[in-house]
């Protein structure tokens, strides 16, 4: 409770009753969350300002205590009153914005000794337990005071920070970029991957060559095709035909050939039947 003593000594002289103590109590644990006291009564004066202190009239009506209070870093205003019922204190915390209330009964005995209310170190009892309840209760948690805070960002910070991020993007060696493509020049095989909307795509559009057997797309079916690897060829040309085996014209010009077995009669080496089975006279057997 770090500077409720210097409060309470500053006040000590107005301090006539258990229940003053308790508000004076309870105007620390204000304080302490973020608001100053700017007056007494319900309605605002010209001489208000924020103050940590309680004002110079606090005190005058023991049944009705009323402190304003504005919040350190926002225009929020709050009203708290505190109504003396029998041996209890009824305290009463209102947002004059939005009229909500939160409420909190204390029972005086139960936490203030009347018989040393100018002895700071014994006046109060249970005083952890109090605040506990008071800021559980009582005053509205921080939390919703910083969204609040957050949420009256204009849109020129907002524009701010973001221009700020992206030249921090832009100058940072580590960061990763976007994975959108860019919208400089493309590779051909990717001019038909986003058409423009109501575009008719012809069918094989993309990989059509792979598919053409005529290449008349500029491209076989092989990726690494031999016929047009741009290094010199044989004089081999399918489709002039093969002797004995394939006609001419059997292979479109152009069309990617695969051959099915070596290329001319003559082939070199043993005949494939050159050793048949003992007494073998009979292909069919």
């Amino acid at each position: 409770m770090a500077g409720l003593e210097v409060l309470y000594t500053c006040v000590a002289g107005s301090l006539t009753s258990p229940q003053d103590a308790l508000v004076c109590f309870v105007h620390w644990e204000m304080i302490k969350s973020g608001y100053r006291c700017i007056g007494s009564g319900d309605e605002p004066c010209s001489g208000d300002r924020k103050s940590e202190l309680l004002p110079a009239d606090w005190s005058s009506n023991k049944e009705l205590y009323s402190l304003r209070y504005e919040a350190v870093d926002s225009d929020a205003k709050v009203l708290l009153k505190a109504i003396a019922v029998d041996s209890a204190l009824i305290f009463n915390l209102m947002n004059c914005s939005t009229q909500q209330v939160a409420d909190l009964t204390v029972n005086v005995k139960d936490h203030v000794n009347a018989d040393h209310l100018d002895t700071f170190d014994r006046v109060f009892i249970n005083g952890e337990s109090l605040s506990e309840k008071v800021k559980a209760q009582l005053l509205p948690p921080r939390e919703k005071l910083t969204e609040k805070k957050a949420g009256r960002k204009s849109l020129r910070e907002e524009e701010d920070e973001a221009e700020g991020r992206r030249r921090r993007e832009e100058h940072d060696p580590l960061h990763i970029p976007s994975r959108h493509p860019s919208t400089g020049t493309q590779h051909p095989w990717l001019e038909n991957a986003n058409p423009q909307p109501d575009t008719v795509v012809p069918p094989f559009a993309a990989g059509g060559a792979d598919l053409d057997p005529f290449g008349s797309r500029g491209g076989g079916g092989m990726i690494v095709d031999p016929l047009r690897s741009g290094r010199p060829r044989s004089g081999f040309d399918p489709s002039s035909g093969i002797p004995d085996i394939l006609p001419p014209g059997a292979v479109p010009p152009g069309a990617r050939f695969d051959p099915f077995g070596p290329v001319g009669r003559h082939r070199p080496g043993p005949d494939p039947g050159h050793l048949p089975p003992p007494d073998y006279d009979d292909m069919f057997m």
